[in-house]
C-alpha cells in the first residue's frame, strides 16, 4: 500500500511538471468486471468466479522525438493475466507496474520519426506485430529493447513494417545463461479495392532455453505442457530449444459495403534442432462488425491448434485450455457498445487438451461475461 501511494504522488507531481511544460500527458485507463464459469470435463462441478482488472497510466508526448509511458495495473505473479479474483475476505488487491518505457524516434538523418527505439517494459501489441493470441497473451508486457520501422504503437501505416527486438525472460546473474529471445518481423500493409490487408512473417530465436529449469520465472513453476526432462511431476526443466517461425495475415473487407468483415490467420512451426514432431501450431478466424460507436456490435470466432512443442507455453493465451500448448478448439465471442466508453461482451471457449495423444484429450468449456469502462 505504501508503494501504491508513492506512485500516486509520483503521478501527481509528474502531471504538474508536464502541465507546466505544456506537454500532452495523455492519460488512459480501463476497469473490467468479469464473471467467469469454468467447466472441466473431468470434474462434476463448475468453478464460478468474479474478477476485476484495473489499468491506469500516462503516455506523454514529450517532444517531436521523445515519448514515454508509465502504467499501473492489478495483477500478481501470472505474466499473462492482470485479473484479480474477488472474494478473498475483502482484502486489498495488488496494484503493480505494468508498463514503463522510453520511446526515442529521431527526426535527423532522414528518419523523420519513422524509426522508434524503445527501452523498457511495454504491452505486447505495441512491442511486436501481433495479429491474435496464437503465440502471445494480450495481457503480456514484454521487457527489453525494440527497434521499429513503420509501426506506431498498435498502428501499422501503409507500406513496410519491421520489428527487431531483444527481450529478457529471466536474470540469473550470468548473462551467458539468462533465458531471453530475439524477435525479427517484416510485414506489408496494403490496400486492394479499398480493402486493407497485412501479410508478414516473424522469427523468434530463444536463447538458453533447452535444459533450463523454469522455476522462478514460469507461473507456478509449470512447463505449460512443453516437453520436460529430469525428476519431478511434471519435470520443471525444458527439454527442447524453441526457434519459432511465424506467418501471419489479416484482410479487412465489408459485406454489402456496410458491415465490416475481418479474416485473420497465424501459423507457426518450431524449427529448432531435435524437434521433429509435435512442433506445429495455427489459428484462423473472422470478425464481423465493429463496436466503435454506441449501438454497434461485433462477433468474433476462431479455431486454434497448438502441438506440444510448437511454442514456448508459458506466455501463450492464459485462458485457452488452461494456458500453454498441446490443445485445440474454438472461441466464439460478441461485443456491444452500450453507451460511449461502456462495452459489454460475452465469450465462449470450447477446447481439448492433449492433441498429440491417441486418446481423446480432456475437454474444457469456459464462459466469460465482461463489463468494461474505458477513460
Amino acid at each position: 500500500m505504501k508503494n501504491f501511494f508513492m506512485l500516486l504522488v509520483f503521478f501527481s507531481v509528474a502531471g504538474s511538471v508536464i502541465d507546466a511544460l505544456a506537454v500532452d500527458w495523455n492519460w488512459k485507463g480501463d476497469v473490467m468486471y468479469r464473471y467467469q464459469i469454468d467447466n472441466p470435463e473431468t470434474k462434476d462441478n463448475n468453478r464460478d468466479s468474479h474478477r476485476l482488472r484495473v489499468r491506469i497510466g500516462g503516455f506523454p508526448a514529450i517532444s517531436d522525438v521523445l515519448s514515454a509511458g508509465i502504467e499501473l495495473s492489478t495483477g500478481g505473479s501470472n505474466p499473462v493475466s492482470r485479473m484479480q479474483v474477488l472474494g478473498e475476505g475483502f482484502t486489498a488487491k495488488s496494484f503493480k507496474l505494468n508498463q514503463a518505457y522510453i520511446d526515442f524516434h529521431p527526426m535527423a538523418y532522414g528518419l523523420d520519426g519513422h524509426v522508434d527505439i524503445i527501452f523498457g517494459k511495454r504491452a505486447v501489441n505495441e512491442s511486436i506485430i501481433r495479429v491474435n493470441d496464437l503465440l502471445w497473451d494480450a495481457d503480456l508486457t514484454m521487457e527489453g529493447i525494440s527497434l521499429h520501422y513503420g509501426k506506431d504503437g498498435r498502428k501499422h501505416p501503409a507500406g513496410l513494417s519491421a520489428v527487431l527486438g531483444y527481450y529478457l525472460i529471466d536474470e540469473s546473474g550470468d548473462i551467458e545463461n539468462d533465458p531471453a529471445f530475439w524477435v525479427s518481423q517484416l510485414a506489408w500493409n496494403g490496400n486492394v479495392d479499398n480493402n486493407n490487408f497485412m501479410i508478414g512473417a516473424g522469427f523468434y530465436n530463444y536463447l538458453n532455453i533447452a535444459g533450463t529449469n523454469v522455476s522462478g520465472w514460469a507461473y507456478k513453476d509449470k512447463l505449460f505442457n512443453n516437453s520436460g526432462t529430469g525428476s519431478g511431476t511434471p519435470a520443471a526443466t525444458l527439454k527442447y530449444d524453441y526457434d519459432v517461425l511465424e506467418i501471419f495475415m489479416h484482410f479487412d473487407a465489408g459485406l454489402t459495403g456496410k458491415v465490416p468483415l475481418k479474416v485473420y490467420g497465424q501459423c507457426a512451426i518450431n524449427v529448432a534442432e531435435d524437434v521433429d514432431e509435435e512442433n506445429k501450431a495455427y489459428l484462423f478466424g473472422a470478425k464481423l462488425g465493429k463496436a466503435t460507436k454506441p449501438g454497434r456490435w461485433e462477433i468474433d470466432a476462431n479455431y486454434c491448434y497448438i502441438e506440444k512443442d510448437a511454442l514456448l507455453g508459458a506466455f501463450t493465451d492464459g485462458t485457452r485450455f488452461g494456458g500453454g500448448t498441446d490443445g485445440k478448439g474454438f472461441e466464439l465471442g460478441g461485443k456491444y457498445l452500450l453507451v460511449k466508453n461502456l462495452m459489454v461482451s460475452l465469450k465462449y471457449y470450447n477446447h481439448d487438451q492433449g492433441v498429440g495423444s491417441e486418446e481423446a484429450g480432456e475437454g474444457l468449456d469456459i464462459w466469460q461475461a465482461d463489463l468494461v469502462v474505458k477513460f
